[in-house]
């Protein structure tokens, strides 16, 4: 069972603390008790996206975001009806109580069942220059890059293979033969890995349209090749079905801060004087999953930025916001490359490999 008191959380503590319960646990669940070990409410990831799209600050309190009537189990039921009982709700996980109401454990459905196998097509965009990280990037393409001990697009292969996801696609232009050499055709890893190549560079969104025409009728998830990121590619796709929407973009919350004081007026009359103020936007954080008829417009032929192109979809069926509060690294310049090779030991534990022994 898991270790449940690595997600434990206080009634006042904060946001930001429920997030890093999150992160930490690894379980997607945080539960809220009092002083004396008993159950008030439990903070799942949903909890935790609706509050940031709200645009609620990172100070709002446990207490104001938990869920205060979870469904519970009693301490003496056997693992056999927990899973039965997960399974009929759709649940996740399941806190358990005694009598009196007092935690005793937490049960998980990735505990009592096996991991699942997803069909649905990986297509990592790998054709870019990565002109502002040379010289480093003068011989060699971005993703091949190395942060930590291995590349940084086999760190993002290894993440999705890590929820179940075995049917990749890459995307190449700048050196892509290294590309192909070095992943081949996915063996090493158990999975199917095939490529489409770009003559000249079509951006973010052309390279769609070299997809085959027998892809599986399923939403495709599309992701930059230069991203680092723990986001929970799961919850992602059933936040895309659940939404029924043609594409899912994932969003960071980015804060900027005004390096003066700023002046409302009406007229020539000072209204307000607001010193140094912070806006919060959310900003596109280069992963999506578009729905394969979506991804069947795009022809291949010309450039296409994958802003461009979902604009164009906001009325056909529209596109949600998938807010995302985990790692997350765009690699796109030095500082930020820097930065990763000081932080993959701690974020991402190395991974054996299907074929390799155990020490």
């Amino acid at each position: 069972m898991f270790d449940w008191r690595k997600v434990l959380l206080n009634p006042d503590d904060s946001l930001d603390t429920a997030i890093k319960v999150l992160h930490e646990g690894g379980c997607r669940i945080a539960l809220v008790s009092d002083e004396h070990g008993r159950l008030l409410g439990t903070i799942t990831d949903g909890d935790i996206r609706r509050t940031l799209i709200n645009q609620s600050t990172m100070a709002s309190l446990a207490s104001m975001i938990m869920n205060s009537n979870p469904i519970t189990v009693d301490n003496k039921v056997g693992n056999k009806e927990i899973l039965a009982l997960m399974s009929s709700q759709g649940f996740l996980h399941m806190p358990i109580i005694d009598k009196d109401g007092i935690l005793c454990g937490l049960e998980t459905l990735q505990n009592l069942v096996e991991k699942p196998k997803y069909d649905n097509p990986v297509f990592l965009m790998a054709g870019g220059f990565g002109t502002r990280l040379h010289p480093l990037t003068k011989n060699t393409p971005k993703p091949l890059l190395k942060v930590g001990v291995k590349p940084i697009l086999e760190t993002i292969i290894e993440q999705f293979i890590n929820y179940g996801f075995h049917n990749f696609y890459i995307s190449t232009h700048f050196k892509s033969e290294q590309i192909r050499d070095y992943f081949k055709t996915g063996d090493m890893y158990g999975v199917k890995i095939k490529y489409v190549h770009e003559d000249t560079p079509l951006g973010t969104a052309g390279s769609l349209g070299l997809l085959p025409d027998n892809l599986p009728d399923l939403p495709i998830i599309v992701m930059n090749g230069d991203l680092l990121t723990k986001v929970d590619f799961k919850n992602l796709l059933d936040f895309h079905y659940e939404n029924n929407t043609e594409a899912t973009m994932c969003v960071r919350e980015y804060d900027f801060q005004v390096p003066y004081g700023v002046i409302e007026t009406d007229n020539y009359e000072i209204k307000k004087i607001e010193e140094k103020p912070v806006h919060s936007f959310f900003v596109n954080a280069g992963i999506y999953v578009l729905n394969k008829n979506l991804v069947n417009k795009v022809d291949g032929k010309s450039y296409l930025d994958m802003t461009d192109f979902l604009n164009k979809e906001l009325d056909n069926g529209g596109v949600s916001a998938f807010p995302i509060h985990e790692y997350w690294l765009d690699i796109g310049q030095m500082d930020e490359y820097e930065k990763a090779n000081r932080e993959v030991a701690t974020v991402f534990p190395p991974r054996r490999m299907k074929n390799e022994a155990p020490c």
